[in-house]
């Protein structure tokens, strides 16, 4: 078995450096070009990852990270997991991802704590467990074609089968994975690579000893490629030891979030020391400090994770401030640290980041209970029974975003621009009036993303202008840099709701972003503990609150999509995490009065598994995911205390929810807590829809709401 190579990255991201992924997909998706074309553009970004890498010095070239949708989705087509009804559809693979007229996708939520959305694998009794290994062995084929070789790396059969829900089928899959193992070998190829992440959270003894029969099986596999299993976004703990007694060669540790790692004789030890979650230059010290320290048959130089969660590179950003650059890496730059660090000739220091003492301001007051808040709002506000509303974005249109680049090119000035803004709030206001919702919103034709926006307003933020990382499918963000003290020099928010407000006799929701969203998914300073920064940024959005309630505003909503996103994997950390972060949203909310209706939004994280913590963010309304999952929230809302919209559409599929369906979805909502708190809505913002589907889902939504109120009133 040849060494394993002494420098190499988990993964690297597979948008293409000016998001070709994306234009490729909705070309494809919409018909405007073919599936010929479609490949092509993945083979053109392949081949470009590969030969970069390889120019930057790196040994360990991976393969089978790129994915035209998602890599946990892959692995289960690789592992034949696709339910009997996709298999007629025209392509099963985005009918799973995305649906069809009349089929709904698969469920979809966050992998582990990050911002990027998998495709939760369906796993029945009557799923057969069949390998393809198309896709693996050609990308190894592809790469070998341009004179690469590269280890496959593939969702390990722990991970996949707990994400899956069904780790008792795992003797079923190991069978695959022997074959997988064996299809590799036959193509020559020296190692592969298991990704493991599950095993940093907490294992049971039975799961671990899983593990342990799990990789001995794998490891008896006569002819096989050498066994490398990655775990990342933390300390792999109890499972080190676990791995470490199996035949597997190579292990892969995260030493920028997890600990110190026991002797390992005999084994790789592929140490992650260039972070793969952040933005900032490696700290030469810690990384050599941690490489040091590590006891092993042979030491490999790696990303603590997959690149797939920073931007390319950041020499694609001169506008950013020379001094924020010269603390920055995104992929090409970090590759570059593991290189240099394998090679031993890694230089600093890295520049510091400038500090400022913090003053921890007064905790302000706490609002009145919900039951005195409920009434004065039910008084004020007058709405019906099961009042209908949406997340808060409409489509942005083509002509929306064509506006905002000719602002920032200088070909349109920006008195045009904000007119045509006016003109798409009232659009959105009169089909909204039109449709009959009951609390409208401005749609937010201003905003090109729902953090970047803020940080475009708020001191001690940055801004790429390609900075862009993949969140699920062709959707991608580019993730603001949080690198200073925040503070709100003025009003972001209120002249468009106010504007809104002016249009309707109908209230409108002023809509914000929560302090533990903007933090989440934007880069964040280091130097600072997370909760330091959160709670700056908390008195920012209560500012805006309080200046939205002034205006008029009766209603506003402070979105916390990403309170599960930042749950510590371990339990051991949780509840500090959930009592800053609930304490975080309050602060922000605290400035309302008791007529002011507070909402919040929640979506696609498992939200069901931390319900006392959003009870206790103390919103009178909290909208959330519901449809999309198959309604699984409402098995645990029996003691939510407060307003709850579970949402009843899919969003993130262009299928039109029919009103039988939308209907059906409000009985077993009605079923699970009383009518006076159920609130109607689709389960997440609509700027990815075009108008056509939002207008039709909205219209079948207002239909079987219509029909409830009407038994409900009878």
């Amino acid at each position: 078995m040849s060494p394993f190579p002494t420098s190499t990255v988990l993964g690297y991201p597979r948008i293409g450096p000016r998001r070709e992924l994306k234009r490729a997909l909705e070309s494809y998706w919409d018909g405007r070009s073919g599936r010929a074309e479609l490949e092509r553009a993945g083979a053109e970004i392949r081949e470009r990852t590969w030969r970069r890498l390889a120019e930057l010095g790196l040994e360990g070239l991976p393969s089978n990270t790129f994915s035209l949708y998602d890599h946990v989705l892959d692995t289960a087509v690789l592992l034949g997991a696709v339910p009997e009804r996709y298999r007629a559809a025209e392509d099963p693979y985005f009918a799973m991802a995305r649906g069809t007229d009349g089929l709904a996708p698969l469920r979809m939520t966050k992998w582990f704590d990050t911002n990027y959305h998998y495709i939760v694998p369906e796993i029945g009794p009557e799923t057969v467990f069949k390998l393809d290994a198309s896709k693996p062995l050609a990308e190894v084929r592809e790469a070998r074609a341009l004179g690469y070789e590269t280890r496959p790396v593939v969702v390990g059969p722990v991970t996949f089968l707990l994400l899956a829900g069904a780790p008792e089928r795992l003797d079923e899959v190991l069978g695959c994975y022997e074959e997988l193992l064996a299809a590799l070998a036959a193509e020559g190829v020296a190692w592969v690579q298991l990704d493991e992440p599950a095993l940093v959270g907490d294992r049971t003894p039975e799961e671990l000893e899983a593990v342990r029969g799990a990789y001995d099986r794998l490891g008896a596999v006569t002819a096989r490629p050498g066994l490398f299993v990655a775990s990342y976004f933390g300390d792999l703990g109890p499972a080190l030891p676990v791995l470490a007694a199996t035949p597997v060669e190579a292990i892969g540790v995260d030493l920028v979030r997890g600990g110190d790692v026991p002797d390992l004789p005999g084994k790789t030890v592929v140490a992650g020391v260039v972070s793969g979650r952040d933005v900032w230059r490696t700290a030469p010290e810690r990384a050599l400090a941690a490489l040091g320290a590590v006891r092993a048959g042979r030491v490999t130089v790696s990303t603590s994770c997959s690149l797939l969660h920073v931007p390319y590179d950041v020499d694609a950003e001169p506008d950013l401030d020379p001094g924020l650059r010269a603390r920055l890496a995104f992929a090409e730059q970090k590759v570059a640290e593991v290189v240099a660090l394998a090679r031993s000739d890694f230089q600093g220091p890295v520049p510091a980041a400038p500090s400022v003492p913090l003053t921890s301001p007064a905790a302000p007051e706490e609002r009145a209970p919900y039951a005195v808040r409920a009434a004065a709002q039910a008084a004020h506000l007058g709405l019906p029974p099961l009042p209908i509303t949406t997340i808060g974005s409409f489509p942005q249109t083509g002509e929306l975003r064509a506006a905002r680049a000719a602002v920032a090119n200088g070909t349109l000035s920006e008195d045009d621009y904000e007119r045509r803004v006016e003109a798409e709030i009232e659009r959105v206001v009169r089909v909204q009036e039109r449709l009959g919702l009951d609390v409208l919103v401005h749609g937010e034709p201003e905003r090109n993303d729902m953090v970047q926006y803020f940080a475009e307003h708020l001191d001690g933020f940055a801004v790429t202008r390609n900075g862009w990382v993949q969140s699920y499918g062709s959707r991608c963000t580019r993730p603001p840099i949080l690198h200073g003290d925040v503070s709100r020099p003025g009003p972001i928010t209120v002249r468009w709701a106010s504007y809104a407000q002016s249009l309707t006799d109908r209230p409108v929701k002023g809509m914000l972003t929560g302090p533990v969203t903007i933090v989440a998914w934007s880069f964040v300073r280091d130097d600072l503990p997370l909760r330091d920064v959160v709670f700056q940024v908390a008195d920012a959005v209560r500012e805006e609150v309080r200046d939205l309630e002034a205006a008029g505003l009766s209603i506003i909503q402070v979105d916390e999509p990403a309170l599960r996103e930042l749950l510590p994997l371990r339990r051991a950390a949780q509840a500090d995490y959930l009592e800053w972060a609930v304490a975080a949203y309050r602060r922000a909310t605290s400035g309302a009065a008791d007529r002011t209706q507070i909402h919040t939004h929640l979506c696609y994280s498992d939200a069901d598994q931390i319900l006392a913590a959003i009870d206790g963010l103390d919103a009178d309304v909290t909208t959330i995911e519901s449809a999309r999952s198959g309604a699984r929230i409402l098995g645990a809302v029996g003691a939510f205390g407060r307003g709850l919209g579970p949402g009843v559409y899919d969003i993130h599929s262009p299928r039109v929810p029919g009103a039988d369906e939308v209907e059906n979805l409000l009985r077993r909502t009605l079923e699970a807590l009383p009518a006076e708190r159920v609130w109607v809505n689709p389960d997440c913002g609509l700027k990815t829809r075009t108008y056509e589907q939002v207008e039709s889902s909205l219209a079948h939504v207002v239909e079987a709401t219509r029909r409830l109120r009407a038994e409900l009133q009878a």
